[in-house]
């Protein structure tokens, strides 16, 4: 089967599409044909091996543990190990999965899901990492309640476009942040006030939030407390880029700043479950939320698609395609 694969930690230029072997299922697996992947920042943290700490902590010192990159997959069924009783083969899921830039990938059950009938393959690749984060970010560590007031910064990017739209089905008021080009784009998502970032500074406002869901990390810490109410929260998920430790260092000063005020302050990581991907799907079915794409490439152009994401200018998802022909 073809595959991206990466040897050596770099550019997206360390990325080559090779003949691999199919990958087999264990027990609790699922083997998939991929129909669609999605690009994420997970992805060219691995490929580039940023930060270095997590060289120590499991990609691998010198050279990357696993060859393959992408996470995010929807496709078809194609074998299942022995111990999957939730699907069996022809099922149509989305979900994560391990290499999902191939025509072939393994997942394991828990993490997979049907998908439902009204959606593409590229929207369903669009949902996981991104839909997850902004699910969980906003409802389990933001705690947001009806009638409260949400920003999101960074509201055209993967995350944030998910954001919008589960922050308004949680009945809050939401402020999007992002620049010129994607103001209308993101009024169109329901977001009920736009701030251009090109012209306007959210933490110097005046406006206080329950809740900022930081897509962006782009303002010192004290900046983004200025724009909580006493009690908010501020949800990191992400932050600027770094060789050694960044956004890892930003994450450590937020934790220890909320231990001596009255605000909520912290960095939140996604856990893939497959309860909350049902909810994102059943979300979309309904047309609740829709999954925004920026644009599509073919398996042989991922370097292209990561390159592009680097820049910081993507709107929405990054979709790739694959196995076009059913």
């Amino acid at each position: 089967m073809k595959a991206i694969v990466y040897c050596d930690y770099g550019p997206p230029d360390v990325l080559r599409l090779a003949d691999i072997a199919k990958p087999v299922p264990n027990d609790d697996q699922v083997l998939i044909r991929v129909r669609a992947a999605s690009i994420n920042p997970f992805d060219w943290h691995f490929m580039r091996g940023t930060p270095y700490i997590g060289r120590a902590m499991g990609m691998g010192l010198r050279k990357p543990k696993d060859t393959r990159l992408g996470a995010d997959a929807a496709g078809r069924v194609e074998a299942v190990g022995r111990n999957v009783t939730r699907f069996k083969p022809g099922d149509e899921v989305f979900g994560a999965a391990n290499g999902a830039f191939a025509e072939y990938a393994c997942a394991s059950e828990s993490r997979l899901v049907i998908k439902p009938v009204n959606l593409t393959f590229e929207q369903a690749a669009s949902i996981p990492i991104a839909g997850v984060t902004a699910l969980q970010g906003l409802r389990d560590r933001g705690k947001v309640q009806p009638g409260q007031t949400v920003l999101i910064n960074g509201a055209s990017g993967g995350v944030g476009t998910f954001a919008v739209q589960i922050a308004k089905t949680l009945g809050a008021h939401v402020t999007g942040v992002c620049s010129t080009r994607n103001v209308e784009m993101v009024r169109s998502l329901g977001a009920d006030r736009v701030v251009d970032y090109t012209r306007e500074d959210f933490t110097r406002a005046g406006e206080r939030y329950d809740v900022i869901l930081d897509n962006v990390g782009n303002h010192p810490l004290p900046a983004c407390r200025r724009a909580l109410t006493p009690k908010g929260r501020y949800v990191m998920v992400s932050g600027p880029k770094g060789r050694w430790f960044a956004p890892l260092d930003r994450a450590l000063r937020a934790k220890v700043t909320s231990w001596f005020v009255s605000q909520d302050i912290g960095m939140f990581m996604a856990r893939m479950d497959k309860d909350d991907l049902g909810i994102l799907g059943d979300l979309v079915q309904s047309g609740k939320v829709t999954p925004a794409i920026d644009r599509t490439h073919t398996l042989s152009q991922v370097p292209e698609a990561i390159r592009y994401l680097e820049t910081g200018h993507a709107r929405a998802k990054v979709i790739i395609v694959i196995n076009e022909s059913k």
